[in-house]
């Protein structure tokens, strides 16, 4: 049986928001036993080709990152609505574009593969071995695919810990896999390749073997006449493709950012990359607060109940600011000392340090972008998401750059800064015209 509350406190946000945060944390561990396991095979090739065969594969499925996210907001307006049908009809809809997705990458693997490695320009030893990782983790597509919904849908239901075990379930198989086929069988790329494989499969296994006890919790039935509903088949198909706009924005932004700054030198692209470091950690906890913010708007506009969408605007705006400050307070604290355990290459060290500045700043200004994006998730503004991200990217970040290059690499992380700025007033400007255009009790 659905239940909705039309309150919402610190507990429900924290609630929510703790275990997405555990959750995003495992990822770049992931990525550090990756590194680790191919880093003792006595080849840098190695480590090459796994490098750019996770670099092609980060960008290539972080873009299919609107199945989770549309998921979730359209997820959590059913249960909001206390519309099981619709819920589990969200479900199956969602898994069917997934793999329709998956089919169509794995028909284009090839043309995919020379396009990626192409502009990867990765030396003739790395890009064997690398292609060699591709031909076997581009299989884990349906798979990861298919987790990506699972997990939206899970969180839209009001259910954190699901992702959190399905995510932990994907990651702690491959970190285990990664040991036993490169450190103990002597698998190499392949090995790391096929753990990935394995892992995601695994993960939809969990993922699978937890839906009876959560949809036990939601009264309804699947209909599969309303699964393929044109008119909710036709929403959601177009939700995802602003969120998928939204996205290679944000992708087109730092792939920018990076090529600018290898433009400057090897040095100061590794210093860079450095510092990024410190904006990517900041946006895994960010983004498991802007999850329950997806949840509790979504809740909040399927129950158009416009008191609890803005209390949970408030309550997760607060919590939001309070993360940033607190990565703001312990990056001037500790930003140098990070760095020196990133890098211990004293020219790149003396550069990060140099520009330190500008990651200590962006957790107070990139947060905003961040908490919003949770706010136009789980309300499904995706058109109005989409169209302040092109203005952020096209309107002010390129142009932004184009006039800062005199100023180098200060100039670059303002141009970035600047970016985050547009997608934080853009937002803000949506928001404040829905406060003014929504009804003074209901939506």
């Amino acid at each position: 049986m659905i239940t909705n509350s039309t309150h919402v406190t610190h507990s429900s946000v924290l609630k929510l928001a703790v275990p997405m945060i555990i959750s995003n944390i495992t990822t770049p561990i992931l990525g550090l036993v990756d590194t680790a396991v191919v880093g003792h095979l006595g080849d840098a090739s190695y480590m090459g080709a796994v490098a750019t065969g996770g670099l092609l594969f980060g960008f290539l499925y972080w873009g299919f990152g609107f199945l989770r996210m549309s998921t979730t907001g359209i997820a959590a307006q059913a249960v909001g609505r206390q519309d099981g049908d619709e819920l589990r009809a969200i479900l199956m809809r969602s898994i069917l574009i997934a793999l329709l997705i998956a089919v169509i990458l794995l028909v284009v693997k090839q043309p995919l593969a020379d396009i990626g490695f192409d502009l990867l320009s990765a030396s003739p030893a790395v890009e064997s071995n690398a292609l060699t990782y591709y031909i076997i983790r581009i299989w884990s597509a349906p798979f990861t695919l298919i987790n990506y919904t699972l997990i939206g849908w899970y969180l839209g239901a009001q259910t954190a810990k699901a992702p959190l075990l399905i995510t932990l379930a994907i990651n702690l198989t491959n970190i285990a896999l990664d040991l036993i086929f490169v450190l103990h069988w002597n698998m190499g790329v392949e090995g790391v390749a096929l753990a990935s494989v394995l892992a995601e499969i695994f993960g939809v296994v969990v993922g699978v073997v937890l839906l009876p006890g959560v949809m036990s919790r939601y009264s309804g039935r699947l209909q599969w006449k309303a699964v393929f509903n044109a008119h909710k088949f036709k929403t959601l198909v177009w939700l995802n493709i602003d969120v998928f706009i939204r996205t290679i924005c944000i992708m087109f932004a730092f792939a920018w950012f990076t090529n600018e700054s290898a433009k400057q030198g090897d040095v100061m692209l590794a210093a860079n990359t450095v510092l990024l470091n410190f904006q990517t950690l900041m946006a895994y906890a960010l983004d498991g607060i802007a999850n329950a913010a997806e949840v509790l708007i979504g809740r909040a506009v399927g129950q158009l109940h416009r008191g609890l969408f803005w209390r949970s605007v408030y309550l997760c705006g607060l919590w939001s600011a309070l993360a940033a400050l607190l990565f703001t307070l312990f990056f001037t604290t500790f930003g140098s000392l990070l760095i020196a355990l990133l890098t211990d290459l004293s020219s790149v060290r003396k550069a990060a340090n140099q520009y330190l500045f500008w990651p200590v700043l962006l957790p107070l200004i990139s947060f905003w972008s961040f908490f919003f994006d949770g706010i136009f998730v789980g309300a499904t503004w995706s058109a109005s998401m989409r169209n302040c991200m092109l203005v952020s990217t096209l309107l002010v970040f390129v142009p932004a750059w184009y006039w800062l290059q005199p100023y180098g690499n200060h100039g670059l992380w303002l141009a970035f800064t600047l970016f985050m700025v547009a997608r934080a007033v853009t937002q803000g400007l949506v928001l404040w015209w829905k406060w003014h255009s929504i009804s003074e009790t209901r939506f």
